[in-house]
């Protein structure tokens, strides 16, 4: 399948004409990388589980790649296929992205903590031939998991296992393949800026995942913006612990130090303890994550001892930064502090500067990158005055290029905005601030929950009779999930049993509620619509979730 897009020549055309978009397909930086600095290191990995640390500099990690490509090439991988891969923040993330790459198929990773229902429906609705997983990861047994998949995926072809035992082991299947001849020669030839090389789910308002797709033009655009925001160079260190299977992670803490010709690390399992120890001897410089990273490198012990003066710039985003988190983070850290407002569908868009004064970093949500554009309009799509909440567009180079499968869902206009779903204000000086979000989701921590997938699971359970799950505030991870349901007559549900019947629906472990309230009604609107603000304001009272062992 060679998934069909949504960019126009038109568009193409404008966007070059402006400067924005390059003619350079994205895996020439890293080619130019390992022409320039071949010996400089490229991507060093700890494992939280075994305690090893890899270091693979350009070449080495560029031998990996050929060798990966010709494996996939055996198979039968080339131009404009999907290949799916579940891995966490490991080299062989970074190697497998780069082969597909090298072939021209399209890379689709896929979060770790998906289980069997997320991973069957995003596997099968890509049509990927290919799948890549960790034999274990944090306990769990992927291959066994997607073996007890095999026959709801007759499209799969070949699953490959990172640490396998078997003759599908990534090290000798793929890893271990012979490189006689440039492995692209097997294929077609290299693809145009234009072509979908990144297939990314996303959590919609419909609670069934997209999958947003991106180009070229569209990555190389907005990791160019970031660095010239953050004013970052090859003396720079990235440090990323948020998952490269987001957006944040992949653009950020593996393409920017790649097209930066610097080195990324990368933390597989989120520890602050750890983090900072990797911080320190890693001699980073700069770190990305949602407010819960932000929160816990602030709280944590073992700040003092490994903070430092190369440990410069943090950029916070996922959620608006609360002030109080914000200032002391700044203050006790002794970094520059960063807010940036993004989405899978157009990377970060807006962002403070390094220069903001305290009201715009603490306050905001940052002015646009040079090249882009928001507005904030009303109902009727009119743009409003400074100050006012409205619903939030963007535009620019930065707009992914379409839904696989669902051009219905492209939520443009005939003017380039995309409907992003979020509700906003802006200042007089073009800074925005998040208010909310039209779109029925969560973010807890910077992950999207789908609600309505949730809420669909447990209209199955019998005691059910309606359900409706809302945010609810929390400090450390912004949001979580509150369920309220109304039972039928003479049932009983306790919290316990709700998770125990949605872990049996195969679900994702961090889109369980928190928090289940039993109700009498649900309050309703004339038609019958729940009314979710309602519940979203009763929620606000819960400021500690139910505390269940096993359950996070």
């Amino acid at each position: 399948m060679k998934p069909d897009s949504m960019l126009t020549p038109e568009r193409i055309r404008d966007m070059r004409a402006a400067g924005w978009w390059q003619d350079r397909y994205l895996f020439e930086h890293f080619e130019a990388a390992v022409t320039a600095v071949p010996d400089r290191t490229a991507v060093v990995d700890h494992r939280t589980e075994s305690g090893i640390r890899h270091a693979l500099s350009y070449r080495e990690l560029d031998a990996r790649v050929s060798r990966i490509a010709a494996g996939l090439a055996a198979v039968g991988v080339g131009c404009g296929e999907v290949v799916s891969f579940q891995l966490p923040n490991w080299w062989e993330f970074v190697a497998i992205h780069l082969a597909c790459l090298k072939l021209g198929a399209i890379s689709n990773p896929l979060m770790p903590i998906f289980r069997e229902r997320e991973l069957e429906f995003m596997v099968d609705f890509a049509e990927s031939r290919v799948l890549i997983v960790p034999g274990r990861f944090r306990g769990f047994d992927h291959e066994a998991m997607v073996e007890g998949m095999r026959a709801r995926l007759p499209r799969l072809e070949h699953l490959f296992v990172v640490g396998g035992s078997g003759a599908n082991a990534f090290e000798t299947a793929l890893l271990g393949a012979e490189v006689a001849a440039p492995a692209e020669s097997r294929g077609a030839a290299r693809p145009d800026p234009s072509e979908v090389m990144l297939l990314m789910y996303t959590s919609g308002t419909t609670g069934t995942p997209k999958g947003v797709m991106h180009c070229s033009y569209t990555l190389d655009y907005n990791i160019a913006r970031v660095i010239e925001r953050c004013a970052l160079t090859a003396e720079d260190v990235i440090f990323m612990g948020s998952p490269l299977a987001h957006l944040t992670g992949f653009l950020y803490g593996m393409w920017m130090p790649l097209v930066l010709q610097t080195a990324m690390v990368l933390q597989d399992v989120w520890q602050p303890e750890t983090a900072w120890r990797l911080i320190g001897e890693e001699r980073t410089s700069f770190a990305m994550g949602a407010t819960p990273f932000l929160a816990d490198l602030t709280h944590s012990e073992a700040a003092p001892r490994y903070n430092s003066d190369r440990f410069r710039l943090f950029v916070c985003g996922g959620a608006p930064i609360p002030r109080v988190l914000a200032e002391n983070a700044a203050r006790q850290l002794e970094i520059s502090l960063m807010a940036v407002w993004g989405m899978t569908e157009c990377g970060a868009v807006t962002m403070t500067g390094l220069d903001d004064p305290p009201e715009k970093v603490f306050g905001t949500d940052g002015i646009i990158v040079s090249g882009s554009e928001v507005r904030v309009v009303d109902q009727e799509g009119r743009p409003l005055p400074a100050g006012e909440e409205g619903r939030l567009q963007q535009r620019g180079p930065a707009t992914f290029i379409g839904y696989l499968k669902r051009p219905e869902a492209y939520d443009v206009d005939a003017e380039g905005f995309f409907e992003t779903g979020d509700l906003a204000r802006m200042d007089a000086d073009g800074y925005i601030r998040i208010t909310g979000r039209s779109k029925d989701i969560i973010i807890r921590g910077g992950e999207n929950i789908p609600v309505i997938e949730v809420e669909n699971l447990l209209y199955k359970h019998p005691a059910v009779a309606d359900c409706a799950v809302v945010a609810m505030p929390d400090e450390r991870l912004g949001e979580l999930g509150c369920c309220f349901v109304t039972l039928n007559p003479g049932a009983e549900l306790s919290f316990a049993e709700m998770i125990d019947f949605l872990r049996q629906q195969g679900i994702a472990r961090n889109y369980l509620p928190e928090r289940l309230e039993v109700v009498e009604a649900m309050p309703r609107t004339a038609s019958g619509k729940i009314q979710k603000f309602e519940l979203r304001e009763i929620a606000k009272q819960f400021r500690r979730p139910q505390v269940l062992k096993g359950a996070s």
